[in-house]
């Protein structure tokens, strides 16, 4: 077997407001402190996904570096990009957006369009100190 990985590096701009709904105003604060703001805050998020299989023997390629850039700009972007996630997209209705919760859904709707010959990995960055992987 020759598994060779390639990555995509993407970036998109993102506000959120960390909330457990069923929790008071007292504890969201003192769990999610700033992140917990009424009027949102957002983010400059990095996103690397990498793309995990065998080279094909016609192309070399494991995915089209063309096609990989389609698909994360089609499920990604334009559905993340320079919206509110708590009021903007149907995935963060009910969802708190963590990082972590952005990376399983961003995992979840590329999966979904990649063929199962493929694994797949997400590592989204909220900051250049801090990212996520998934999965782990």
């Amino acid at each position: 077997m020759n598994k060779t990985a390639i990555v995509r590096c993407e970036h998109f701009n993102a506000a959120h407001r960390l909330h457990n709904k069923i929790w008071s105003d007292t504890k969201n604060k003192e769990v999610f402190g700033k992140c917990n703001n009424p009027n949102y805050h957002g983010h400059n998020y990095d996103l690397k996904v990498k793309v995990i299989g065998e080279c094909d023997p016609d192309t070399g390629y494991v995915i089209d570096t063309k096609i990989l850039s389609d698909l994360i700009k089609e499920k990604v972007l334009d559905r993340f990009d320079h919206k509110n996630l708590n009021l903007d997209t149907e995935e963060f209705k009910d969802l708190n957006p963590t990082a972590e919760n952005i990376a399983i859904v961003i995992y979840k709707l590329l999966k979904a369009e990649l063929s199962s010959q493929f694994d797949l990995k997400i590592k989204l960055y909220e900051t250049p100190r801090n990212y996520v992987e998934y999965p782990y």
